[in-house]
């Protein structure tokens, strides 16, 4: 039976211990960005995949005779694999969540600190040359307000609460009772809190959810922080109302087209804090990450080996 990781990163090599390799102990590792034919031929007789980042057309899985499964290394599986393809193809894919929930959550509060105490702006300004002791805010008391309460966004409910703010929060499936914040409509989280951070899966319904209207609900003074999707938001809108000082910062790790392009607007404003998609990059979230997917792998293979 043939198993194979067809494109693992070399930093998860590195976390490739003893302990994880017995929980498929025939899996064949393979490093790096393989082109098209060698993806084609990796998978030519291959019955199980993980992958991690590379795109599989419904052409390529169609040459796939002997594939079954593929385990795709996140949650954004239809950004790489042609799911309708593969579900007519007879091929699973299973994605794996909640692995990363806790280290997201830490990048929306580290953003959410970096914004507020200007930390960026002042780290350019001292590289330039420029001593520059910027005014900046306390955030205890401070009102957060937190759009999506799912795995990522309740762990950053609880830091809220735990850093003594007052946190509101709007889900579109409802908040649950156990969570240390008050539900609110999503309009009022926006205009009610100092800091918005969003934590939704981008779907047709979720599209460009903070449009031109509801950036102009966002105090004067608030910070925007973006660690989910780019699509979530209107960018060309968002650039207007900070160039505008409409709000006062916005804080992203996401953008609509990634890697966002050399001169792009929010790379040449000063109230922006950008990030390079880099919430979930933790050595304790890979780990999990890579430990997740080779558990369902097994049960793939597993239950294979039942049918």
């Amino acid at each position: 039976m043939t198993v194979k990781f067809i494109d693992c990163p070399v930093f998860l090599v590195d976390l490739y211990t003893a302990d994880l390799q017995i929980i498929v102990p025939n899996l064949q590792l393979h490093t790096g960005d393989p082109p098209r034919q060698k993806v084609m031929k990796l998978l030519h007789n291959c019955r199980f995949a993980m992958n991690d980042h590379t795109e599989l057309d419904a052409e390529l899985l169609a040459s796939c005779k002997k594939l079954k499964s593929i385990i795709f290394m996140g949650t954004g599986a239809s950004s790489y694999i042609d799911l309708g393809a593969a579900e007519r193809l007879g091929i699973g894919v299973r994605t794996i969540r909640g692995y990363g929930d806790r280290s997201v959550a830490e990048h929306a509060i580290a953003l959410m600190f970096a914004a507020g105490r200007k930390i960026a702006e002042m780290d350019r300004a001292i590289r330039r040359g420029k001593w520059q002791t910027l005014d900046s805010i306390e955030f205890s008391g401070k009102t957060l307000g937190v759009i999506g309460t799912g795995g990522i966004g309740s762990e950053t409910v609880r830091i809220g609460s735990a850093l003594g703010m007052k946190v509101v929060a709007w889900n579109r499936s409802g908040v649950i009772d156990s969570l240390p914040c008050e539900e609110l409509p999503l309009d009022e989280v926006i205009t009610s809190a100092d800091v918005v951070t969003l934590h939704l899966a981008l779907t047709h319904e979720t599209k460009g959810l903070l449009d031109a209207r509801r950036l102009a609900l966002l105090r004067k003074n608030s910070i925007l922080i973006n660690t989910a999707r780019g699509g979530l938001v209107d960018e060309p809108a968002l650039v207007a109302a900070l160039k505008a000082q409409r709000i006062s910062h916005a804080a992203l790790d996401v953008f609509a087209e990634e890697p966002i392009a050399f001169g792009h607007p929010l790379t040449v404003l000063e109230n922006v804090t950008l990030t390079a998609h880099a919430g979930f990059m933790t050595r304790e979230a890979s780990k999990r990450l890579l430990r997740m997917a080779l558990e369902v792998l097994a049960e793939e293979i597993s239950s294979a080996g039942t049918r």
